[in-house]
């Protein structure tokens, strides 16, 4: 059970992919790596005040052996690009049901996160070092649910072509992460993160989370499908979003304790 405590727990989320605002600078514009790196986390995790989703992931193994998880997503903006509140219910399988992710994300900071187990009626919290481990057996991270803090790494612009952005990142607390640097492909247009390449502490990629699928939902840039794969084995997890909304108005209260073991109502709507 502990280890797979260890393994629970989108982009998913390349996930670091949600949603993106139209980009409002034109092609003349020529921003700084802080601005590109700010707005890139923006377009993919502030998309409207509030967001909900259906999520189905795709686990495909190094031998290709299948596994599906579906799940419910739910997301509160405390404050435009600051503090934000995710809660994330397991539908599908049924030894998943009922089980709940939460997190209160607080930029700048360690976030707090949750997870209830229903078959034991637990609550646990997720330490912050626990953040670069699997999501649900999958090739995601905890961290790719709600994003990673900008300032957590030194950013360098090392390429601009016609469509893209392409940035070099290093983690100021290199013990804290077992990746050495990423490379992300942003576009120009969206500000979107189209694609993320990571590489280990002998410099070779490993992990790469991209988008597959961009649609526009209420007017927002929305990446609708997105892949993780392990570079090394060729494992891989397809994540797939529907039912999008935004701004449906949802409440601070679903985003507590009381409704891990109590899903609320806008889960259905």
């Amino acid at each position: 059970m502990r280890k797979f405590i260890a393994g629970v727990v989108f982009l998913l989320f390349a996930g670091p992919l949600i949603a993106g605002r139209p980009s409002i600078a034109g092609p003349a514009a020529a921003p700084t790596v802080t601005e590109i790196v700010e707005r890139a986390n923006h377009a993919a995790y502030y998309g409207g005040d509030d967001f909900r989703a259906a999520v189905k992931m795709v686990i495909t193994d190094a031998r290709g052996r299948e596994r599906e998880r579906e799940l419910v997503m739910l997301r509160r903006d405390t404050a435009d690009g600051g503090d934000q509140k995710f809660y994330v219910y397991f539908e599908k399988p049924g030894d998943v049901r009922g089980m709940v992710f939460m997190v209160h994300k607080h930029p700048g900071r360690d976030d707090d996160r949750w997870l209830y187990l229903p078959a034991l009626d637990l609550v646990k919290r997720i330490a912050a070092s626990d953040k670069r481990t699997s999501f649900v057996g999958s090739h995601f991270v905890y961290e790719d649910v709600s994003g990673r803090g900008v300032d957590e790494d030194s950013h360098e612009l090392i390429e601009t072509t016609e469509s893209r952005f392409v940035i070099q990142s290093t983690p100021r607390d290199p013990a804290g992460v077992e990746f050495s640097s990423y490379v992300m492909w942003i576009d120009r247009a969206t500000f979107l993160p189209m694609k993320a390449e990571y590489k280990d502490r002998q410099g070779r990629p490993f992990r790469q989370v991209e988008a597959l699928e961009v649609e526009t939902v209420q007017d927002l840039p929305t990446i609708v499908k997105s892949r993780a794969r392990d570079l090394i084995t060729g494992g891989e997890t397809v994540t797939a979003f529907t039912g999008i909304r935004y701004n449906l108005g949802l409440e601070d209260k679903i985003f507590t304790e009381r409704y891990l073991r109590r899903p609320p109502r806008e889960l259905r709507k």
